[in-house]
C-alpha cells in the first residue's frame, strides 16, 4: 500500500464539557490526550498544531478542570492523491496534584472515567509523562486502567528537550520496561524542538484513518 505523509495544517477549539450533554454535535473521530497536571498537554496540542496559543498553557497545576474538545485538521499526501481528515483532540484535566478540594477531584475522576468507557469515536488515547522521570504510581495506575478497559494507546515522553540524546534512549527503555510496552508504542517528544512531531502524528492517522 502507497505511504501517505500526513501533517496536522490547522487547529482550532470547538467546546469544554463536563457531561455528554456538552459535547461537541458534530461526529468526527477522537483522540484523547491524558496525564499528570503540568506534564504538558497543552504545549504539546499547540505543538501538533503549530499554533503558540491554541491550547491555554498554564504555570499552575490542575488548570484544565473540563475536557476540552480542539477540531485538528490533518493532509495527507500520496503520490496519487491528497487527502483530508478531520478529528477531534480532546485535552483531559490532569491527574494527579490539583488545586481543588477532594470531593472535586473525585467529580473530575468521574466525568473523565465516563468519557473514555463510553465514547464510540474515541479511537486512541496519548498518555503524557516527564520523561525526566520514572513511571510515577498515577502514572501506572492511569496506563493499567487503560489496558484494562481495552482502550488503544500511546505513550509520550514529554520535554526530551531537557535530557541528552543517550538519557532520553535510556528512559525510553526505562518506561518500555517498566510498562511492558513495544517499541511503536512509546514516543519521546519536545514541544520546543518539534522533533518527533511527524512520527506521532504518522502514528495518530493510522488509528484516525
Amino acid at each position: 500500500m502507497e505511504a501517505i505523509q500526513w501533517d496536522i495544517i490547522s487547529g482550532r477549539y470547538i467546546a469544554s464539557a463536563v457531561k455528554a450533554t456538552q459535547y461537541p454535535t458534530e461526529l468526527l473521530p477522537e483522540v484523547a490526550f491524558i496525564g499528570r497536571s503540568n506534564v504538558g498537554k497543552s504545549s504539546l496540542l499547540n505543538s501538533l498544531a503549530r499554533q503558540k496559543g491554541l491550547a491555554r498553557v498554564s504555570s499552575t497545576p490542575g488548570k484544565t478542570q473540563t475536557i476540552n474538545f480542539y477540531e485538528f485538521t490533518a493532509k495527507g499526501v500520496s503520490e496519487a492523491e491528497t487527502y483530508r481528515e478531520k478529528f477531534y483532540a480532546v485535552d483531559l484535566p490532569g491527574y494527579g496534584f490539583a488545586k481543588t478540594a477532594q470531593d472535586n477531584r473525585e467529580q473530575w475522576s468521574a466525568f473523565i472515567a465516563k468519557y473514555m468507557e463510553n465514547s464510540e469515536y474515541l479511537r486512541l488515547v496519548c498518555q503524557l509523562v516527564d520523561i525526566r522521570h520514572a513511571p510515577m504510581d498515577s502514572d501506572i495506575q492511569c496506563h493499567q486502567w487503560l489496558s484494562s478497559i481495552g482502550c488503544p494507546h500511546l505513550m509520550i515522553l514529554t520535554k526530551a528537550d531537557k535530557l541528552s540524546k543517550s538519557a532520553v534512549l535510556t528512559q525510553d527503555a526505562l518506561f518500555r520496561q517498566e510498562l511492558n510496552l513495544g517499541p511503536t508504542q512509546v514516543i519521546p517528544y519536545s514541544s520546543t524542538t518539534h522533533i518527533t512531531r511527524k512520527d506521532l502524528i504518522t502514528k495518530i492517522m493510522e488509528y484516525v484513518k
